[in-house]
């Protein structure tokens, strides 16, 4: 049967932020970094490297290839968190050394892959058959930089 990775282009350091995602997510590691042996588009042979890695055992490819199209908003990764402390160490974590906050739990690492940190209680709040919580929840949440779970939780129960 046929498999399916997310594949990441990098105008450089590809293993370098793939050593840095590997540091911060659990049950994460780098696989192998290996270089093309032949010119490329992207260069001479041995320029351009390929990194495999797993985060949270999932498996990724990445690749140190020159410049081509920046990343945006259009792909991102989600991690559900369970507890605000997990919440913030990533938080924290993945703007290490250059990233930027962005509205509704979002970031920008240093390298400008976006990053969605969410607590999974999130989701079952939002999807509430109570519009009413669901909607003070989806609220709230609009407001937020990083996602504050007890913020939620208040505004979730009305209070």
């Amino acid at each position: 049967m046929a498999t399916i990775r997310p594949f990441l282009w990098y105008a450089k350091d590809a293993e370098e932020a793939a050593h840095f995602y590997c540091s911060l997510i659990p049950n994460s590691r780098v696989i192998s970094v290996s270089a093309l042996p032949a010119e490329s588009p992207s260069g001479p042979a041995g320029s351009v490297k390929i990194v495999d890695f797993e985060l949270e055992g999932r498996p990724f490819q990445a690749m140190t290839a020159g410049p081509l199209d920046p990343f945006n908003h259009a792909i991102s990764f989600v991690i559900q968190c369970d507890d605000q402390a997990e919440i913030d160490r990533l938080w924290n974590g993945l703007q290490e050394g250059g990233g930027s906050p962005e509205p509704c739990g979002w970031l920008k690492d240093r390298y400008g892959v976006s990053w969605q940190i969410v607590p999974r209680v999130l989701e079952e709040m939002m999807r509430d058959k109570d519009t009413v919580r669901a909607r003070r929840t989806a609220e709230a949440m609009l407001k937020m930089g990083k996602i504050d779970i007890a913020t939620l939780k208040r505004a979730y129960e009305g209070m």
